[in-house]
């Protein structure tokens, strides 16, 4: 997005719906349906569990498409995206490892694999974020209006002072998130039931 020497948007929020924008966020929404139903074929039974595991297959239908198509549009039409790899073949371990991840959602669940298959679907939302995280580094947000003013990991950085209140806060909230986290999962552990104390 265009930046200022003060790293301010100077655009119309309308550049935010570019076709390229637009694809990467209906990709987004596919991957996101696929991992959410996966989860829910592992808390659901009977005539719910049959209508999820059919969405669930459309689904991952359209991520395997749309993530095809973003992936030969990024590559044809914004080749900044793969430059860190072209310079440093190394890098390419990542990118490559989310193409098993992705083969084996639909090999799992033709097995009934609900858990490893949503292992390996959340594997394939962080390896096309670490591959975008990789190539992009150091920048944080890239400047379209030629001038330079790209926000990078070192002058967006916040002050030391703010770090140190935010870690405060980690310090204290992460174990309370951590324990209410696991005290739900425990709590709602396994299928749902439907049953006289439902609502």
């Amino acid at each position: 997005m265009p930046l200022n020497d003060n790293y301010e948007f100077t655009g119309n929020w309308l550049s935010f719906l570019n076709p390229y924008a637009l694809l990467v966020g209906v990709a987004a929404v596919a991957l996101f349906m696929m991992h959410g139903a996966i989860y829910l074929t592992m808390k659901t039974e009977g005539r719910l569990f049959d209508k999820v595991n059919r969405l669930l297959r459309r689904s991952i239908i359209a991520f395997v498409l749309l993530f095809a198509l973003t992936t030969v549009v990024s590559l044809v039409y914004y080749p900044h995206l793969s430059d860190g790899i072209r310079n440093n073949v190394a890098l390419i371990g990542i990118p490559t490892l989310a193409v098993p991840a992705i083969a084996n959602v639909p090999r799992l669940i033709s097995k009934r694999k609900y858990l490893p298959a949503f292992v390996f679907s959340a594997l394939t939302v962080g390896f096309p974020l670490m591959t975008v995280a990789m190539e992009l580094y150091p920048v944080i947000l890239r400047d379209t209006s030629g001038m330079g003013n790209d926000i990078t990991v070192y002058n967006g950085v916040a002050s030391n002072k703010s770090l140190g209140i935010m870690l405060t806060f980690v310090a204290i909230g992460g174990p309370l998130a951590v324990g209410y986290t696991a005290f739900v999962y425990k709590t709602f552990w396994g299928k749902v039931r439907l049953d006289e104390h439902s609502y």
